[in-house]
């Protein structure tokens, strides 16, 4: 363990006159027993800058010796031998540890009797199967930071629909949020349906730098989502947008046209997967003819359903920009036909007309 001058607080400031300390060395303890499909996983794997193998193998200046554990990228035999790093971090016995959670988080208070919503591993003592509500429950408070993989894992996702029957919630509903780890940070909310890869790595990368002691706390908005990120809406980072100021609809999933009268919630959703693409830069919903459907947001997906249907509010601005998006469109023609053409002095004629007139003549 190193030591560093200056403290930071959960804000990003850093204060002055007093130490914090920064670790050579860390454990990612990541558990996907949430309610989930794994795919903020499976997405993980296509991250490249960095990818996940930069990390593990130390390739990224600056960081601690991370040692990740994951039972998708996991080496182990698996069963308590993949277990036992998270049995020593929940007897106190490994630390620091960054604690990732993917999926929901079932409620498991409204189940009357025996009975369990997901579990990871079986109790030791009982052999029952152990609830991840349990593992929560002792590897939070021990945890040098809680990171939220997913809108599963953030906000509740698909699984915390109107109408479900396991109560499930986000993580910081679970643990509250005022929850702050060992390393003052609140929970960190990497939000999408999957996760856009590199978001989440480069999420990581900040608490990583910033439990080396060389970076401060990454900068949060009001619902723990990294500002940087997911600060503007689809719209403002979006191909499309400019049709949408011409008032230039698509009608149809082939048009390269704005997509809101089809069903896109891109100005009012914030994310940034437009701008960055999918994998290498290429691919994102709106880019390859897909409508936003709000899948990085608190309320999704019943603040957004039925998907394919146009939003309430993308009836009345479509409507008040049809007229101005009419004249800009006519007169951006009009510019684009004048300068599409070559001024008249580009010939090979014996005399110059470009006007040019020099002061001194011999």
């Amino acid at each position: 363990m190193t030591t560093h001058s200056g403290t930071t607080d959960v804000g990003g400031e850093p204060s002055r006159g007093e130490d914090r300390q920064g670790f050579d060395e860390i454990h990612i303890l990541w558990i996907s027993e949430g309610m989930s499909c794994d795919g903020d996983t499976v997405s993980l794997t296509a991250a490249d800058q960095p990818s996940i193998e930069d990390l593990v193998l130390g390739l990224i200046p600056g960081l601690p010796k991370v040692n990740l554990v994951n039972k998708v990228l996991s080496p182990s035999l698996g069963g308590e031998d993949f277990l036992a790093p998270y049995r020593a971090a929940a007897r106190g016995d490994l630390a620091p540890f960054i604690l990732v959670i993917e999926g929901s988080i079932p409620n498991q208070n409204i189940i009357e009797g025996d009975g369990y919503w997901t579990s990871f591993g079986n109790d030791p003592e009982t052999g029952e199967p152990q609830t991840l509500n349990s593992w929560i429950d002792q590897l939070a408070p021990k945890a040098w930071a809680v990171v939220a993989a997913g809108t599963c894992a953030t906000f509740g996702g698909i699984h915390a629909m109107a109408g479900n029957p396991t109560g499930c919630m986000g993580l910081a509903d679970y643990l509250g949020w005022d929850f702050r780890s060992q390393g003052g940070l609140p929970v960190v909310n990497v939000p999408g349906c999957p996760i856009q890869p590199e978001n989440f790595m480069e999420t990581l990368i900040w608490v990583l730098h910033h439990a080396a002691g060389s970076a401060p706390p990454p900068p949060l908005d009001h619902m723990l989502r990294p500002q940087w990120l997911f600060g503007k809406t689809v719209h403002e980072g979006c191909d499309r947008g400019s049709y949408y100021e011409q008032a230039g609809f698509a009608r149809d999933y082939n048009s390269p046209k704005c997509l809101v009268k089809t069903g896109c919630w891109g100005p009012v959703v914030n994310c940034n997967v437009p701008k960055r693409g999918w994998m290498a830069g290429i691919g994102g919903c709106p880019n390859v003819g897909g409508i936003c459907i709000g899948c990085t947001m608190p309320g999704f997906p019943d603040a957004f359903m039925p998907f394919m249907d146009e939003p309430p509010g993308g009836t009345l601005s479509s409507l008040a920009i049809k007229p101005y998006g009419a004249v800009i469109r006519r007169l951006r023609g009009v510019t684009n036909e004048l300068v599409n053409h070559e001024p008249r002095w580009r010939h090979n004629k014996r005399k110059l007309t470009s006007g040019y007139n020099p002061r001194w003549r011999p």
